[in-house]
């Protein structure tokens, strides 16, 4: 596969789970979808390395760095995320996660001695902007008070732990740990550890009796789940987390797109800039370069 197919793939799926995800709220809470979500992806996993032949059995030390990165990636990201998006618009959530772009480049740094190039930097900082422009209506009605303050708080803790469980992941890997286990334990300690936090908060389980709900959690599961997931750390394997981190710079432009076509959005002189200018840092962050780049 090339790196091209790697990028686009899941930054294509991820796009439109922003549309899927609309089909998730309702009777059911957010922690049990989610966790629901990766439960299945896991059972989903399980089944493709058996299927490949390839062996689920690791040692107990082995299990305790998988449960931690299944709890960091898949369940305090994720729990962090919803809990910000309480109090913080879409856009400046959007805006928030394409600060990932640095942190996993900073990661990348720290664990494997990646260099982070000026021109990869720039033009990182050029996609921001670009996020920023789409979502300035969002961004511009934002107030400063404490609850939203802190809400760019947890926010920017699930950005952390996002990045934090991608130097795991990938830290795994380089020991020999194939991916496709990896991820099916991974995502499958996620997901308890989500119910955990909803038995421990008490909060009540209801099932959602709609089709749009279910086939709506199976399209999350194995596409934005198995297959992106897939996809996106086997990118990071050859490019380095920073490369494949710039798929959240692209995300919020295809949403929008998809969302103009589906749910009636229409782009401004302002958003049209933004989606330049997020191109315009794609291109420049992507140009060729030495392969210990960022």
């Amino acid at each position: 596969m090339s790196d091209r197919f790697l990028f686009w793939v899941p930054t294509l799926i991820w796009a439109t789970t922003w549309h899927a995800i609309l089909y998730q709220l309702g009777e059911v809470a957010v922690l049990h979808s989610v966790a629901l979500r990766f439960g299945l992806a896991s059972l989903m996993l399980f089944a493709i390395a058996r299927w490949r032949g390839e062996s689920l059995a690791f040692s107990p030390g082995a299990h305790g760095w998988l449960l931690a990165t299944g709890a960091v990636q898949y369940g305090f990201n994720y729990i962090s995320t919803y809990q910000a998006e309480k109090h913080l618009a879409s856009g400046l959530m959007a805006v928030l996660f394409s600060l990932m772009i640095f942190t996993n480049a900073i990661g990348g740094a720290l664990c494997f001695g990646q260099t982070i190039s000026r021109r990869f930097l720039f033009s990182a900082a050029l996609g921001v902007l670009g996020i920023v422009l789409i979502f300035w209506p969002d961004i511009a009605t934002t107030r400063a008070a404490p609850e939203v303050l802190g809400a760019v708080g947890i926010g920017l803790l699930a950005v952390t732990c996002a990045s934090v469980g991608n130097m795991m992941t990938l830290r795994l890997t380089r020991g020999g740990t194939a991916l496709i286990p990896l991820l099916a334990w991974s995502m499958g300690y996620g997901a308890a550890t989500l119910l955990l936090i909803a038995a421990v908060s008490g909060v009540p389980f209801h099932l959602d009796s709609r089709p749009s709900y279910w086939l709506s959690l199976v399209y999350l599961s194995a596409f934005g789940s198995v297959v992106a997931f897939l996809l996106y750390f086997k990118l990071a394997q050859r490019q380095g987390p920073g490369r494949a981190a710039l798929i959240g710079m692209i995300i919020p432009v295809i949403a929008l797109l998809l969302s103009a076509l589906l749910e009636g959005w229409r782009p401004t002189l302002v958003s049209t800039a933004g989606i330049v200018f997020c191109l315009a840092g794609l291109w420049g962050a992507t140009r060729p370069a030495t392969p210990t780049a960022a």
